[in-house]
Order: structure tokens, then sequence, then C-alpha cells
């Protein structure tokens, strides 16, 4: 089989545009995560029981499912379930955000454990009200810490972004496969498409150990 990369090059816009679309996506679905991940740090440190029991039960169940299975219960189940019809990029939002808070969670509770409690006290100390502490004392801090850590869960939520072409997200991956059936040239198309994720994805990491060069930096 002859590959014929340079037939497929000048078709490659899609592919760029899906590639754009990808890392929109990721985005927004980063931002849901991180509202969601710091909810639930919040509710795992509340003084209600129900509340801690309700994260424990919601990130066992995130993590002990595969992502996939999320992104088709999201789509074909919650207009069933609430009634409510929401399109397939928005079910992929939800999916992937809800899926990436779960993680985000742990690695801003990994954050918050290195936080001196001290400071805690002393706020307190200060008549502070609790939530003012959180927001203006505790959680600038666990988010200063844990940047890398959220830009690697950033990558992590690049791959898994290509689940989404199963409910006819058209990002890069369901590009690639409108791509190569209008070529016929698979191989070529996906190869490409790889070397794009594999672009996206280094970029990413870059920026994470810059952004960890730069917090040591600060630190000292």
């Amino acid at each position: 089989m002859e590959l014929q990369f340079l037939t497929i090059i000048p078709k490659a816009g899609p592919l760029l545009l899906g590639a754009l679309y990808t890392i929109f996506v990721g985005i927004v679905a980063c931002g849901v995560g991180i509202l969601i991940g710091t909810s639930l740090l919040l509710m795992r440190n509340s003084q209600f029981w129900v509340l801690r029991t309700f994260v424990t039960i919601y990130s066992s169940f995130i993590r002990g499912t595969p992502a996939l299975v999320q992104i088709l219960v999201f789509y074909y189940a919650l207009a069933p379930l609430t009634g409510i019809n929401i399109g397939p990029f928005t079910a992929g939002i939800m999916a992937v955000g809800f899926n990436s808070g779960a993680y985000i969670a742990e690695i801003l509770r990994g954050g918050l454990s290195r936080i001196p409690k001290g400071q805690t006290e002393a706020a307190e100390s200060l008549g502070l009200p609790r939530i003012k502490i959180w927001f203006k004392v505790i959680l600038p801090q666990v988010f200063h810490s844990v940047i890398p850590l959220l830009v690697n869960e950033f990558t992590m939520v690049i791959k898994i972004t290509p689940l989404l072409s199963t409910i006819t997200v058209v990002e890069l991956t369901r590009a690639s496969q409108m791509l190569y059936n209008e070529t016929f040239r698979p191989v070529e198309v996906l190869t490409l498409a790889a070397v794009i994720y594999f672009i996206i994805c280094f970029s990413i990491s870059q920026l994470g150990e810059h952004l960890q060069r730069r917090s040591h930096k600060f630190r000292l």
C-alpha cells in the first residue's frame, strides 16, 4: 500500500478546525470540571455528613465507570429523565466536565493537605467568616500549588474528547472519520490526526512545566 500524505495535507482543513474545536471543548469542559471539583472539595470538608457521603459516592462512581458510558448516559438518558432536550455539544461538555470534576476534586484535596492548618486557625482567630476563609485564604493557595496538575488534567480531558465522536460532536476524531470516508485514505488521515493530537498535548505539557518553574521561582 502506497502512502499518499501529500494528497491529504491540502485537504486537512477540516482536521485543523476539528483540532480547534477539540481545544475549545477541552477548555470549557475543564472550566466545568474546576467548578465541580471546587464544589466537591467544599462539600468534602463540610460539617454535614450527607454532603461528605455524596462526594464519596460521586467520586467512586465517576472513577469506577468508563468515560464513554458516562457520555452516552448524558446524551441518551438525560433528556428522557429530566425532560430537558440537550444537543450533543452540551451533553458532551457536561459529561466530560462531570468526569473531570471528580479528578480535579482529588487534585485539590492533595493541594489542601499541603496548606498549614495554622493559617486557618489564624483566620478564625481574626473572626473571618468560614466562607471568606475558604475563598480568601485557602483556595487561592490550593490552586497555586496544583497548577501543574491541573494542566495535566487538561491534557487528560483532551484525550477523552475523541469519545465525543460517538455522539456526533465534530471534534478532531470525528473530523478525521469524515475525511477518510471522503478520501478513502484512513492511514494517512489518522496518522495526521495523531500528529495533531501529539502537538496539542505536548504543547499543554510544556505549558505545565513552564508554570511549575514559575511557581517555584515565585515561592523562592
